[in-house]
């Protein structure tokens, strides 16, 4: 897979998210299916934009102790998705575990991304919160590095993050990057954000965008805009 767009198909149900999508008649984007939506549809809101012919990224971020982990890993590897994630502080052996479930018996498996920091954490929430006191940055680069030494694809990190996460683990590991805005739009609840363009300037592999798309009077027009931006 290639530099690409994708979706937060962040709705509360599957009518919303078919009514959206319907929208799209020329183009079948990838689609980022996230915890709202699984949770209120199930593994059958999987199956149903499989069967229409969307890549999908299952963001349910996974973090529990390595086990659980790697049972509920074995479980998603069957629906066929393209993408799934964990966080990345989960520790090493929770990554291990879980790249261990998600592969199936002929070997192959969906992609493996960890998530660094949330692109709504900034400093001052990582020192007060959460009691980390390095620099974010230096943050993002130690999880990078945690989670490509187990074995996984990539990480979600910020785009302001991107380029870094490269020279330190290598073109091919991947960069999946939400906080993507257009110039000017509004920021909601993220705090590191970059557009689309400088996005694919500093080396995302992938832009997952939102609001500035579902919410946008003419969604199609504004995921073309993305696309021309970061892809073309």
């Amino acid at each position: 897979m290639g530099k690409d767009v994708i979706v937060a198909c962040d709705f509360a149900s599957a009518k919303e998210t078919f009514a959206f999508l319907d929208r799209f008649t020329e183009e079948k984007p990838f689609v980022k299916i996230g915890m709202e939506l699984y949770y209120a549809e199930g593994p059958e809101i999987v199956r149903q934009l499989k069967a229409r012919g969307h890549k999908i990224f299952l963001d349910l971020k996974l973090h529990d102790i390595p086990n659980t982990v790697k049972k509920a890993m074995a479980v998603l590897r069957n629906l066929d998705v393209d993408i799934v994630n964990l966080h990345a502080a989960g520790t090493t052996a929770m990554m291990t575990a879980a790249l261990e479930g998600l592969t199936r018996p002929d070997g192959s498996r969906p992609l493996l991304i960890a998530v660094t920091q949330l692109t709504s954490t900034d400093q001052e929430a990582l020192e007060r919160d959460l009691m980390i006191h390095a620099p974010i940055a230096e943050v993002v680069m130690h999880y990078a590095r945690t989670a490509r030494d187990a074995g996984l694809d990539g990480v979600v990190c910020s785009p302001l993050e991107a380029g870094k996460v490269h020279e330190v683990c290598g073109s091919a590991f991947l960069t999946v990057t939400p906080g993507v805005r257009f110039a000017g739009g509004d920021l909601g609840d993220q705090k590191r954000v970059m557009t689309p363009a400088a996005a694919k300037e500093i080396g995302s592999d992938y832009i997952v965008v939102g609001r500035p798309i579902t919410a946008a009077p003419d969604p199609v027009a504004a995921y073309r805009r993305c696309v021309a931006e970061f892809c073309g």
